[in-house]
């Protein structure tokens, strides 16, 4: 294995070789990520009788869509360059994946999945809302292993003043340059949010069925918007990122769709009643 050097200079990305095969560290954390998620998920599902099958079941489905979604709506954003150049659409390995893109595709594939089962997928987004936003909070540490997702040209000085540990400032050295940790504003901020989510919707009468994902939603494009217009690598669209205006989108969405459920259905059930009356 690799050694990862954290206190002596820059990270490989490479994991371990095993033979022609190269494992990224981008591509272990995620996984940790994504098991961790899965876990947790699992014993939430279990207090609000989700049976853990359909989890496994979702997991085995949503994760190659949401690839693929990620694929395509980060394509869709840089469609001048791959319109020149088709053949290097499908190469997904070399980077180029939007999380945005993923999390539609994730979405769709949910509701079509608690359709078939049965499910109210309010609920199931509920359960899993927190661990997802954990599991984005992991993830970006891929980033920082790549050295990308990055913000603008900064200074040594002004990592140190945020006392931040030597192996992160010596990651955000790229190219004899040092680069604001956009990843690290992202993460801590993800991380906040599933804290903040898992210690208040076991409140009672707190949250109403849906509630909780949509305050994801909300939490989650509020910090976004801003974390995205410090990086250098945004898909633009006119005078703001894709990221932002979509951040926009949802975090009105998701405030709009909150008063309005609370308002026209104010006989939902709360999301501790758990898997009944499904809706």
């Amino acid at each position: 294995m690799k050694e990862l050097g954290l206190f002596f200079g820059e990270i490989d990305p490479i994991a371990l070789k095993l033979g022609p095969i190269a494992v990224h560290w981008y591509g272990v954390i995620i996984g940790m990520a994504v098991l961790l998620a899965l876990y947790l998920s699992i014993r939430e599902g279990e207090r609000r009788g989700i049976h853990e099958d359909n989890f496994y079941d979702f997991l085995i489905v949503a994760l190659p869509v949401a690839i693929i979604c990620a694929r395509i709506y980060y394509v869709v954003f840089e469609w001048n360059y791959y319109a020149s150049n088709p053949a290097e659409i499908i190469r997904i390995w070399d980077g180029g994946i939007a999380i945005y893109g993923g999390l539609i595709g994730a979405v769709l594939t949910l509701i079509i999945f608690c359709r078939v089962k049965n499910l109210s997928p309010w609920l199931f987004m509920d359960v899993m809302a927190p661990t997802v936003i954990m599991a984005q909070g992991i993830g970006r540490w891929g980033n920082f292993v790549n050295q990308e997702a990055h913000g603008v040209q900064t200074t040594r000085a002004f990592l140190e003043r945020l006392c931040l540990p030597d192996f992160i400032i010596n990651q955000m050295k790229i190219d004899g340059i040092y680069y604001q940790p956009t990843f690290l504003y992202e993460s801590i901020w993800d991380l906040l949010g599933f804290g903040i989510l898992m210690w208040f919707r076991h409140k009672n009468h707190l949250f109403k069925r849906g509630e909780v994902v949509l305050s994801y939603v909300i939490w989650y494009s509020f910090g976004r918007f801003f974390i995205e217009g410090m990086r250098t690598d945004s898909l633009m669209l006119g005078p703001l990122r894709v990221s932002q205006w979509l951040s926009v989108f949802l975090f009105f969405f998701g405030i709009g769709l909150i008063l309005y459920r609370r308002y026209w259905h104010p006989n939902n059930p709360w999301y501790l009643d758990g898997n009944v009356d499904y809706d």
